[in-house]
């Protein structure tokens, strides 16, 4: 896998999943490509205040638990996989994505992005960060940091959004990364955007290995 580490590749995630091998990385960030409540709520003004977000194509559900499954067999035993998903996907739920894998929900993190979005009735201000490990469960060795709070403020920049109109907080990031890591230890993010994961682990002294192409 040398030929894929600290690279901002621009192939398809999937076609470098096939890349990888099994049971070799350490900690997984999925950050699906979705509208879920752009394209099911239909407020009307989407495209004006959305331009970034509304141009993106939508990831099919067929695909995001395609990649959902390769990241499972590629994740080691016992480690995490860092799922991004909004308001509506966690009221649906996302259990369809984990059939036929060994990843469970053990934890959920809420960011709190400081600005008001859209909403019919609330308007939104949060997105939300499911936490899955791959069986067998544990927490003991597998957690350092016991000090991050399931509520995350943090704001991004004008700048990190020109780059990305889905950037999470590095903070955050980073914060995890350190967590459920060691130096030199891998970490994946198939569905890259702005590589903000790659800036996070860098500075973390891990080894990165993904991809971003825009689906």
């Amino acid at each position: 896998m040398k030929h894929l580490i600290n690279k901002k590749l621009k192939i398809d995630g999937l076609d470098l999943l096939k890349q990888i091998q099994d049971n070799s990385i350490d900690l997984a960030f999925f950050d699906p490509q979705y509208r879920g409540v752009l394209d099911k709520m239909k407020y009307g003004n989407e495209g004006e205040r959305q331009k970034g977000r509304f141009r993106l194509i939508q990831m099919e559900e067929s695909k995001i638990k395609a990649f959902i499954l390769e990241i499972d067999r590629v994740l080691k035993n016992s480690h995490y996989l860092m799922l991004w998903i909004d308001k509506f996907h966690l009221c649906e739920g996302i259990y369809p994505w984990l059939l036929d894998t060994k990843l469970q929900i053990v934890d959920l993190i809420i960011w709190d992005k400081g600005k008001m979005g859209m909403g019919y009735r609330t308007r939104k201000q949060s997105e939300y960060l499911l936490i899955l490990q791959k069986k067998p469960l544990r927490a003991k060795g597998t957690w350092k940091i016991r000090n991050i709070r399931d509520i995350w403020s943090e704001k991004i920049s004008p700048q990190e959004l020109k780059l990305h109109p889905h950037s999470k907080p590095k903070g955050l990031q980073k914060a995890l990364i350190e967590s459920c890591t060691d130096i030199n230890d891998i970490v994946l993010d198939p569905a890259a955007g702005s590589f903000s994961v790659f800036d996070c682990v860098k500075e973390k002294n891990r080894i990165f290995i993904g991809s971003d192409k825009r689906y």
